[in-house]
Order: structure tokens, then sequence, then C-alpha cells
């Protein structure tokens, strides 16, 4: 993606605000440059997406209210067999919201006015999607919302897809109870998405994930994990997780440096760690496009997601009036990524790639993206600069069969989304260390070269095991002196 030369300046920033509660109550990789206050040097910042519920073995559905909500509210959201439970582990605690306001889109923040007009026409009613019984509730409450004017038929049609594939994938598991699954999961996405587009979510640049009266991060994390085929998913280097995990405790800050290759990436890392790190898994920072910010169809699950969001400068022209609210937008995110970092404790998931994995138009294989030296070296420095000790650490995903981006980048929101069932896997390489990396190279450029390579030659190196434990169906016999293989929520 392309770059946006901004300076890190002005008041910082905090979450968004909206008027949930009482809708709930009711039943209803851009590439960026920045330059530093204190070292006046020039940095980049990568984007990546950035994601009810198939049991796994030892792992009950997780309800999607907050403890704070209601239980009774519960019931009318969650049809399924199995009961909720509490989540696996403590949350840390939300910061108070902020009082509602109404945010034109002259004002700095990141806003999705184009997909969610503000003058939809009444909507046939609030409950549509939570009041449907079955499958025919449903696809007709798609159909009479769009038709009554308070669904853009885009969306409406986008719903509609989303369902039908998402019943295939699931159906594909061979669970039983694979239809009661499809329709709890689908009608709170459904819900979600016509809320939004009648009540637009507005992301500030540094959006901290929703929790509470609706906890988006469970309901992320239960709408993908029925796509997961955890039998024939694997995790590599368990420990060094682990180590994460000890040196984030000690306020040390850590920079994952991965390939990127679904919508689905922030829940497929939480999914495959959260048995053993729930922490890590829900308060990872993942630096996000605008693209995941303003697709109506994908906002209910970045909200429920801790982002830096910024605008890629290949859409800062797309429509000259928002062009400064763009560009001030991307610089006051810029600054609550430096303020993050200060603040040590901080996990940060980057992909220097600046976009999606495609797959070789000739062989058709799928490969990580290569990194971009300055991106990568630029990162690394705004990490130098931070103050708390940094740590880099080269991160392999491969998840592209359960949703596979379009083979082509494309410039419209709005992207066909096709879904299916499959076994996924992430690895985690040993901290690579620039100084010790390039102790012996003279040429700055030439250091930044090597440095950038061996994070990818790594991030290669752990998606070939990957590759071969899954597509070649050889678990956890793939592993290597280098990559050892666990499914650690067994």
């Amino acid at each position: 993606m392309d770059a946006v030369h901004v300076s890190v300046l002005g008041p910082t920033v905090g979450s968004g605000s909206r008027e949930d509660e009482k809708h709930f109550e009711q039943g209803a990789g851009p590439v960026l440059q920045l330059t530093v206050w204190h070292t006046n040097k020039t940095m980049f910042i990568l984007s990546t997406p950035p994601t009810t519920f198939f049991a796994t073995p030892n792992t009950s559905r997780v309800p999607f209210l907050s403890s704070k909500s209601s239980s009774s509210s519960s019931v009318s959201l969650l049809r399924s067999s199995t009961a909720p439970s509490p989540s696996p582990s403590p949350s840390p605690s939300p910061s108070p919201s902020p009082p509602s306001s109404s945010i034109a889109p002259k004002d700095n923040y990141l806003v999705s006015a184009k997909h969610s007009p503000p003058n939809m026409s009444a909507s046939v009613s609030s409950r549509t999607f939570l009041n449907a019984k079955n499958e025919h509730d449903v696809l007709s409450g798609i159909r009479k919302e769009a038709e009554a004017g308070s669904l853009p038929a885009n969306v409406a049609a986008g719903m509609e897809e989303v369902y039908n594939n998402y019943k295939n994938a699931v159906i594909q598991s061979g669970d039983p109870k694979a239809n009661e699954v499809v329709l709890s999961n689908m009608i709170a996405l459904l819900d979600r998405v016509f809320l939004d587009v009648t009540d637009p979510f507005v992301f500030q640049p540094h959006h901290k994930a929703k929790r509470e009266p609706f906890d988006y991060y469970v309901f992320g994390q239960n709408y993908i994990r029925p796509l997961v085929d955890f039998k024939n998913s694997y995790v590599g280097n368990m420990p060094l997780f682990i180590e994460m995990e000890e040196k984030l405790k000690q306020g040390h800050n850590i920079i994952l440096m991965s390939n990127h290759q679904t919508e689905a990436d922030p829940a497929i890392i939480a999914l495959l760690i959260e048995t053993q790190l729930p922490h890590v898994a829900e308060n990872m920072t993942y630096v996000a496009g605008d693209r995941v910010i303003t697709d109506p169809l994908c906002k209910p699950f970045s909200i429920g997601r801790n982002l830096i969001c910024v605008y890629s400068k290949k859409h800062m022209l797309d429509d000259p009036e928002l062009v400064e609210m763009k560009r001030t937008s991307n610089i006051r995110a810029l600054k609550e990524m430096a303020m993050l970092l200060r603040s040590g404790s901080q996990i940060v998931w980057i992909a220097p790639s600046g976009g999606r994995d495609r797959p070789d138009p000739n062989s058709r294989e799928w490969m990580p993206a290569p990194f971009d030296i300055s991106s990568v070296d630029n990162m690394r420095r705004l990490v130098e600069h931070s103050g708390p000790p940094g740590h880099v650490y080269p991160l392999a995903i491969l998840c592209h069969d359960i949703m596979p981006p379009p083979l082509k980048v494309e410039k419209e929101i709005g992207e066909k989304r096709v879904i299916s069932f499959h076994g996924a896997g992430i690895s985690v390489g040993p901290a690579i260390s620039f100084s010790q990396t390039t102790a012996t190279i003279e040429n700055p450029e030439k250091a930044k070269e090597v440095f950038s390579k061996a994070l990818y030659d790594s991030v290669i190196e752990q998606y070939n095991v990957l590759k071969s434990a899954i597509h070649g169906k050889k678990g956890v016999g793939a592993s290597t002196p280098v990559v050892s293989l666990s499914q650690p929520w067994k």
C-alpha cells in the first residue's frame, strides 16, 4: 500500500461512543510515514486488516452479553441448545464511554458515511432479526427491511450472501447442531449490521474493543470459531508465545511482524492461543486500514478488537470533501500509536507487506507477501524510541482457506465473501534483534535490508511448516527443530 507523510502532532483521542445500550436493552494496511516529535526521524506504520459457537473439546459457548447485562436479555440473543457460561477469563475493565455525540464528516474521526446513510427510512422493526426463529424469518427479514428502505440494496444482498455461505461452511464441519449454530450466529451478526446501518458506529484513531453491554470481542470469537477445524489446526512454538506474555508483564512492548491473509486473522490468532493465553488474545492491538472499519459486514468484528485506525493513501482522494479529515485523522492515529508504545506492556500486530497475501497468478500457490524494507525499519525505530524495552517477533499465519480475499485488490467496499470450514495455523519465531543481526554491517541501508529479510525469512520458514502440517496433512509430524507444533486447546 502507499505511504502518507504526516507528523505526530495533535491532542490525544479517547474511545468512540454510541447509543448501543438503549437498542440492546430493548432487544434490538496502508503504509503510513511518520515523523516522531522527539527524534526528527521518518517512520512508517503498517496496516493490516484486520475478524455463534462451534464447540471445541473442553470449550463452552460464551454469551455475547457482558456480566453487567441482564441474563434475560441474553436469552433473546442466543438461541442455542448449549447453555451460556461465563467468559473463560476476566477481561480488563473497559474505560468509561464518553457521552454520545453527533459527529459530522468534517470532524477528525473515522466514519463510514457512504455506507451508512444517515437518512434511511424507518425500519420495519428494531427486532427484525432478534425475533427470527428460523432461516425463513431471517431471509424474509432482510428482504422486508430492504423493501422498506431501511437497508441499502447492496448491504441487503451482502447479508443474504454471507448467510448462505456461512451456513454452507458450518455444515461442512459435520456438527449435528450446525443449523442452530448458524441461526444463532447469523442473527447476532445481522442484528449488529442492521444496528450499524441505522446508527453508524464511529471509530476513533485508537479504538478500544467494545465489551459491554454487548461483547463484540466474544461475538467475533464465537462467529469465527465454527469455521476452524481445530483437529487440523496448529500453533508453532507455543513456549515463545508464553515468553511474550512474560515480557508484557515486565512492561516490555512486543511487535509481531506478520503476514496477513484474511479479515478473520485477528479472530484466528486469538482462537488458537486463548486457551493458554487469554490475556494476550484479548489485549492484542491491530493496525487496521480503513476498509475494515467502513465495510458494513466487517465493522461489527472490528468493533470487538483493539485497533489503531488509519486511512490508506490510495483511497485518500476518493472523496475530495473528506481528504482533510482523513489526513488529520491519520496524524492523530499515529500519535496514538506512539503514545500506546510509550505506556509499555503492549502487543501490536502489524503486516509489513501492507495488505493481504494473494495466490501466485500462475502457480496459484499462497505465500506470504514480501515485507516492505522501509516499513519494517521505521516500525523498529518507532519501538526503539518509545522508551520501554521492545522486542520484534516474526509471526506466520495460514488461514486463507477459511475466508480468502478477492484474487485482486478491489477499490470498492463490499467484496464477495467466500467462507469455508478448514484448518488454520499460526507460528512465532524467536525475537530478532536489529543490533545483533546487523552488528557487522556498516552500510545503514544494507542493515535495514538484512533485518527485514531475517524477519521475512523466518515467516516463510514457519509458514512452510504450517503448510506441511495443514495442507500436507502431516500434523504435528511436520515439526522441525525450528518450529515445534502443538494443539494447546487440547
